[in-house]
């Protein structure tokens, strides 16, 4: 029998001990816990959350990984022209862990009303475009069809039909510039057959998403000339390792670029949301440990004459120190506890209800992402029960200097 862990059960049971001096104290570092796990816990989630939409955001737009011409010089407009006939086109055979290969071609483009312009970049986009992403951020309308001869019809974001006072199926004059002395842009007709917002504004202002046979033409291009691939994979943290793959796959004339070498600034400051979400992890755990020493300490001077009876029983010091450090890791699961069960509660509020709503020109989103990974949730409870547990190991060492015949003189 455990008759350290039956002490401990006792003192909890006991009436007294709900309505002692201590109890106010015990109550507070419960809710310390409670409150130092639900700002962990909403921290993991809205930082990974973050995370997650921002670069699905941007591969949604951009693909994973983009393989372009050199003369292209990271511009987002397609100049000279590539092949579409290249061995890993469609499918990349020795590569696993790649999802989805498809061509497009981008061109500058002002699309003009009768009381306002606005500058886009057409991207045309084939049959073997993945809809997926767009899919998701559709507003109105519907998704341009390629499989008919030849279409007009265009993805248009919210940001700009709102700017230029346009609706879904309005016809729009499209002026595309050309590249060279004296060359007049070519002025073509558009119909908007679907409006999307990603809430992703430096995007949203400019991508307008259309047939790559139209900028064929508009280029003068074969239907096998084409400005580039976007390569989609299945795992965003392989992203560095199949980049470099497909680089070295590719040939010498090509070259090849991940999302995160083509945006670096918005991918390091994705990675500044992991520092502060480990800076307040270790807050709140160093807040919470100070809490329930506090607690502990209160507990052993309130029941010194307990101590000192044990202590002339037989009982040695390890021993007494395991019933209260048994008591206090019933308050950090019981804190833990309702700090999981409220904690949880918000995060759910807030994935089904989108309750609080963000900034997009700021933070790229409209919305507070979560993003609920019960394995890190489950992590986070477990460290903070070890690390409390063992910061509360040191105080405990007040019970070595408690004599018996002092502390039950007065009982």
């Amino acid at each position: 029998m455990n008759y350290e862990l039956f002490i401990a059960k006792r003192i909890i049971a006991g009436k007294e001990y709900k309505s002692s001096i201590s109890s106010p104290i015990i109550k507070i570092a419960i809710t310390a816990i409670a409150l130092g796990i639900i700002i962990m816990m909403i921290s993991v989630a809205t930082g990974t959350g973050f995370q997650h939409k921002i670069r699905d955001k941007m591969s949604g737009f951009k693909g994973h990984i983009q393989i372009t011409n050199y003369d292209n010089n990271a511009s987002e407009v397609s100049v000279t022209p590539i092949s579409k006939q290249q061995k890993f086109y469609p499918k990349f055979t020795k590569i696993k862990g790649i999802r989805n290969v498809q061509i497009y071609a981008n061109k500058a483009g002002l699309i003009r009303t009768p009381t306002s312009f606005e500058g886009v970049i057409f991207k045309g986009v084939s049959s073997d475009y993945d809809w997926t992403f767009f899919k998701e951020y559709l507003v109105e309308g519907q998704l341009p069809d390629f499989n008919q001869q030849r279409t007009r019809d265009v993805l248009l974001s919210k940001t700009v039909v709102n700017r230029l006072q346009l609706h879904l199926n309005d016809t729009i004059e499209v002026h595309f510039f050309k590249y060279g002395k004296n060359k007049i842009p070519s002025r073509y007709k558009l119909v908007i057959t679907g409006i999307y917002d990603t809430g992703f504004g430096e995007f949203d202002k400019n991508i307008m998403i259309g047939d790559i046979r139209e900028i064929q033409r508009l280029n003068k291009w074969s239907e096998n000339e084409i400005g580039g691939f976007e390569v989609l994979i299945d795992d965003f943290d392989a992203l560095k390792e199949k980049g470099d793959q497909i680089y070295t796959t590719i040939g010498a004339t090509l070259d090849s670029n991940t999302i995160v070498d083509s945006y670096p600034l918005i991918f390091d400051w994705i990675e500044l949301l992991d520092n502060n979400v480990w800076f307040i992890i270790g807050i709140m755990i160093l807040v919470a440990s100070i809490n329930m020493i506090t607690a502990l300490l209160v507990l052993i001077l309130e029941r010194v004459q307990m101590v000192g009876v044990l202590k002339a029983l037989g009982n040695n010091n390890w021993s007494i120190r395991k019933i209260f450090l048994y008591n206090a890791s019933y308050l950090i699961l019981k804190g833990l506890f309702w700090g999981n069960i409220i904690g949880l509660f918000i995060l759910f509020l807030q994935q089904y209800f989108e309750i609080i709503t963000l900034d997009p020109t700021s933070y790229y989103v409209n919305v507070m992402p979560v993003q609920i990974d019960f394995f890190s949730i489950l992590l986070l409870n477990i460290g903070t029960l070890v690390l409390c547990f063992l910061m509360l190991i040191i105080p405990s060492v007040i019970i070595t200097k408690i004599l018996p015949t002092k502390s039950i003189q007065f009982a």
